[in-house]
């Protein structure tokens, strides 16, 4: 068995399509597909079940995938470690964030802990939160700054792609999703009597997650069918702005916009279900969604730095971390 074969089925695991599959493992179709055979024999199983149009998991694989990702992560651990000891106490440290809170909370918070310990060198990345998860998992980052439910499945509340028993995460600040539109297009929809175009995140986002989760849930109306969708809250801001649509956008990224105007809390009528703008601005807005904003970690040792970063998170942590 060859550690690659692994990492090629994490690959195939993430996206369920062998050709984007393979183009992530730069390597061809065919040449990929053997090695997911060759995987499934030393296996003794089928991993995936294989269709004209669409890939996905045997119990099999889905049992084996956690598995995979936990050997991939403590190889490239090792290795990481190995390598850390090598560097001087200048090494920098590597956050990786997901773009929304990239331009609004992370700059100040980061502010901050500069003030209190001096964090020196720093390499910052924004990214997706799928692509952030993937830096974790290969042991590229120290840390991971993103959104979370409240009330994920696990007391540590990890993001989705990272197990609880190989990365911890503590709560550093709260925000909350709202459904927001611009009052020129809640107006003409009202007028003319016509739904209002949903704009969604793609499932590479966060963000994505959380509302399809409270979707599910019962907490919120039902989203219907998406007319644009995107990994970024910053590009669906900006439409629901010029007047595209409505969209869940974090309030840290909106309260000016709210303060001026140019947004308003999107209202569900009654009269007109399911995605018609309502009359009367805050008469019947849709719930919000509650959001803790948490920083996360592997469970084994980083650098110096690092380490001295997180016990000062934890020294001032908002929640209970788990230990």
């Amino acid at each position: 068995m060859e550690l690659r074969w692994l990492e090629d089925f994490i690959a195939l695991c993430e996206t369920l399509n062998f050709s984007r599959a393979a183009e992530i493992r730069n390597i061809t179709q065919p040449a990929f597909s053997r090695r997911i055979r060759a995987l499934e024999t030393w296996v003794g199983a089928p991993l995936v079940e294989r269709s004209t149009h669409s890939v996905s998991l045997t119990p099999s694989g889905e049992h084996f995938l956690s598995h995979a990702r936990a050997i991939c992560f403590s190889l490239t651990q090792a290795k990481c470690e190995a390598a850390e000891l090598a560097k001087t106490a200048s090494a920098s440290l590597n956050i990786a964030a997901t773009h929304a809170l990239s331009f609004t909370f992370i700059p100040e918070w980061l502010r901050r802990q500069n003030e209190d310990i001096a964090l020196g060198p720093l390499n910052l990345v924004s990214d997706s939160m799928q692509a952030c998860e993937s830096r974790m998992l290969k042991g590229e980052t120290d840390f991971l700054i993103a959104h979370a439910r409240p009330d994920g499945p696990d007391a540590s509340n990890t993001p989705d792609g990272l197990q609880p028993s190989l990365f911890q995460s503590c709560v550093i600040g709260h925000d909350r999703l709202m459904a927001v539109i611009s009052p020129s297009l809640a107006a003409s929809a009202h007028a003319t009597r016509t739904p209002v175009p949903y704009l969604a995140y793609s499932t590479e986002s966060g963000l994505g997650r959380i509302i399809a989760a409270s979707d599910q849930n019962g907490e919120i109306a039902p989203q219907g069918t998406a007319n644009f969708t995107s990994h970024l809250a910053a590009t669906l801001h900006s439409m629901v702005r010029n007047g595209a649509g409505f969209a869940w956008l974090p309030e840290s990224l909106i309260a000016r916009d709210l303060e001026t105007g140019q947004l308003r809390p999107f209202e569900i009528s009654e009269s007109f279900e399911p995605f018609v703008a309502g009359t009367n601005t805050g008469t019947n807005p849709a719930p919000s969604i509650p959001l803790e904003i948490r920083i996360t970690r592997p469970r084994h040792r980083r650098s110096a730095l690092a380490e001295r970063l997180w016990a000062h998170v934890i020294g001032h942590k908002e929640t209970r971390s788990p230990q």
